[in-house]
């Protein structure tokens, strides 16, 4: 007679909870936000008004247009340090064709094209050819603004008001600019890029595995190569927007562009060495930036003073985010998780 063996006991996978879901680092930068915010609203009765809020998105939208592109390629172990020369660049060709008569539709085209065209240089040179990213982006960013300056020799160039693209820096919707708005668009469009498709997928294994991304049949070249397009694009829209803002273009706009682009990224949590990237930090990462530019300009502080505080205020913000896990550990402690799992059986 034979001895039926009992049934192996079921073990169920722990799903996480929200909290250990969460990313510390992005917490960490909301709670940096919400305190900027209190600080600034106390300081400056001017700072909480909608006509300020309303003119802060303005000046965040750029930064964020370019930052959420800038999100893929950190995201996949790279750097792009030439767009604020895209920017400039892409300024200048909108303003020098608009001068020349040439129809707003086409200049439109023609910006994003150019855009478009710089960041398959970036993409196909350090992708295809195993130049690192940084040397690459190095020298493009002396090579895109040397052009914009030759093309103009350093005289900024107008932009008739009447003209439509002009009129797209004065446009407004429901009391915010036009490129608040697009920077929404933008961000949307990168969210769903980055958590919903298979693109955002490969995005996020080749920063954190890409040997095992490649030997999974995923050409990670061309996704790399498309990173650093969609940054080159990003900067192109940016640089139309620069100029139809201003009503000129200048090879000498967007100076140390990229320097705030990448703290933005960084800062909202995205692994500067890739393999993590949030759209929402980015999202609070150019926030921050910009209230902390637009509080202190409130106050009255010294433009001489203001790039010093602003420097350590980043510094201080990028500190706490590279200690979100420790702090979030210390929160958890605190709220008395750490008991509970004390108490759990081993």
């Amino acid at each position: 007679m034979s001895v039926q063996a009992p049934p192996a006991p079921t073990v169920r996978a722990e799903t996480p909870g929200l909290w250990e879901r969460a990313n510390k680092a992005t917490l960490a930068m909301l709670g940096v936000t919400v305190v900027l915010f209190a600080v600034f609203g106390i300081a400056s009765g001017n700072f909480l008004t909608f006509d300020n809020l309303s003119n802060l998105a303005t000046q965040v939208a750029i930064t964020l247009i370019v930052a959420v592109a800038m999100t893929f390629v950190i995201t996949t172990g790279q750097i792009d340090l030439s767009v604020g020369s895209t920017v400039a660049f892409v300024a200048v060709l909108t303003a020098e064709m608009l001068q020349a008569g040439w129809d707003s539709s086409i200049v439109i085209v023609a910006a994003l094209a150019a855009g478009l065209f710089w960041g398959a240089v970036n993409g196909y040179l350090s992708a295809y050819h195993r130049i690192p990213p940084f040397i690459v982006t190095l020298a493009t960013m002396s090579v895109i603004r040397g052009l914009a300056q030759l093309w103009t020799e350093g005289f900024s160039v107008p932009i008739d008001a009447r003209l439509y693209v002009a009129k797209i820096g004065r446009a407004e919707f429901l009391g915010f600019s036009a490129l608040a708005w697009i920077a929404l668009g933008a961000v949307v469009i990168g969210a769903v890029l980055l958590s919903k498709t298979r693109f955002g997928n490969y995005v996020n294994g080749i920063g954190s595995q890409e040997e095992s991304v490649r030997r999974a049949g995923v050409n990670t070249d061309r996704i790399k190569m498309v990173a650093l397009m969609l940054t080159g694009l990003a900067a192109g829209i940016a640089g139309l927007l620069t100029a139809a803002r201003l009503g000129s273009g200048s090879a000498n706009s967007a100076q140390a562009f990229e320097l705030t682009v990448i703290a933005a990224v960084v800062l909202g949590g995205t692994d500067l060495f890739g393999g993590r990237g949030t759209m929402t930090g980015t999202v609070i990462g150019a926030v921050i930036t910009g209230v902390i530019a637009n509080g202190l300009t409130l106050l009255g502080v010294s433009p001489f003073l203001t790039p010093i505080v602003t420097g350590l205020v980043l510094l201080a913000a990028i500190w706490l985010n590279l200690r979100g896990n420790g702090l979030a550990a210390l929160g958890a402690h605190l709220m008395g998780r750490g008991r509970d799992r004390a108490k759990e059986p081993a």
